[in-house]
């Protein structure tokens, strides 16, 4: 089972989806919290937490691994329910290898992103035990985006990750409903997407003779209001 996350950072929005079955969690970035309107990060952070009970990633910001490993800390003392966010490596490209490792010997449920290749699912598995929570996020919307089919690293990530029980593979940027069927097909355990398209997914199971019906009164609705003639 593919449990579907949702990725926002609206308050109102996170209330909305909260109330739906299909959405087993959350995920947020600072992209989407400055998006939301946040001033306060910790404060605005708080507040998404106390909305729900299911998991909610929350991002560091920082840019080395000292200052991580303090935001980490102090992010994982906001609720129960909290995933802290940490990308794979810093602006610079350095892995953040030592950042994984601190906050997983801490017994921090950890959600890495920016991920974008099996040989660094590998790199985070050597970092971490086989207890303590941990969410690869893989990006696969942005690798299509610049045409590389990310599909080849979701099967070697998957593939390695079996022995560790706690580690669940994500799939991060996606860009339509179907992203969802992929994701079920490959084995990922979570798949986050917005909630536009989690609205298209709880609609799933139309026939091609209803889409082709659909899309033929549309086209005949258009026409109408434009008042065409030839």
């Amino acid at each position: 089972m593919t449990k579907i996350f949702c990725d926002i950072a609206d308050i109102s929005l996170i209330k909305k989806f909260n109330k739906k079955k299909i959405v087993k969690g959350f995920t947020t970035n600072p992209s989407l919290m400055r998006k939301a309107g946040a001033k306060n990060y910790t404060k605005y952070s708080r507040d998404i937490l106390a909305i729900t009970t299911k998991p909610v990633s929350c991002e560091v910001f920082a840019d080395n691994a000292k200052e991580m490993i303090l935001q980490g800390n102090k992010i994982n003392k906001w609720g129960r329910n909290v995933y802290v966010k940490v990308p794979i490596t810093n602006s610079k490209g350095k892995f953040m290898g030592a950042v994984i490792n601190s906050l997983n010997k801490n017994k921090v449920k950890l959600n890495i992103t920016a991920v974008y290749t099996a040989k660094q699912t590998k790199q985070i598995l050597g970092k971490i035990d086989k207890k303590t929570k941990v969410v690869i996020s893989i990006f696969a919307g942005r690798m299509a985006d610049v045409g590389k089919d990310p599909l080849p690293e979701f099967k070697k990530s998957i593939k390695i990750s079996k022995k560790y029980k706690n580690v669940d593979i994500l799939w991060a940027s996606t860009r339509e409903p179907y992203n969802y069927i992929q994701a079920k097909q490959l084995g990922c355990q979570i798949i986050t997407a917005p909630p536009s398209i989690i609205e298209k997914i709880e609609k799933f199971g139309k026939t091609f003779q209803k889409l082709t019906k659909d899309t033929v009164k549309g086209f005949l609705l258009d026409t109408k209001k434009s008042k065409f003639k030839i």
